[in-house]
């Protein structure tokens, strides 16, 4: 979806899209894959995938299973099953997830934590996010 003829497994049935010029402030939680072109402010919350664009500026922290990332993250990333970090992004922040992929050309400042004990901690975050 970031990249023409990729062919991952990552490219999922987008069920929702913040286009280039968008600004969304507060607590983004969904259910499926979305992909976000524009600026998200505050904290992102799914057990799902989130796509963030080239020209995306992600501002918070971000709970999530996957994300793909190709734009700027500022804040902390928790995700359950695997960050897929592509060139030209820009990352910093700390990185907790069991799957951690990176590409040349990516800039990344930040600490990274590798273990399977995420996975609980992303799930406690969607339940309790869900249940307010």
């Amino acid at each position: 979806m970031l990249k023409k003829g990729s062919g991952s497994p990552e490219q999922a049935e987008i069920t929702a899209f913040l286009g280039k010029g968008t600004e969304f402030k507060g607590v983004l939680s969904f259910e499926g894959t979305i992909r976000v072109d524009g600026k998200v402010e505050g904290e992102v919350v799914s057990k799902d995938t989130l796509i963030a664009g080239d020209g995306s500026l992600l501002q918070g922290e971000i709970t999530i299973g996957t994300l793909i990332c190709s734009g700027k993250v500022v804040g902390n990333i928790n995700a359950g099953l695997k960050v897929h970090v592509l060139a030209p992004a820009n990352i910093q922040g700390n990185i907790r997830t069991p799957k951690l992929i990176i590409e040349e050309g990516v800039t990344f400042n930040g600490k990274c934590e590798m273990g399977a004990a995420e996975t609980k901690t992303v799930e406690q975050k969607v339940v309790s996010l869900t249940d307010r």
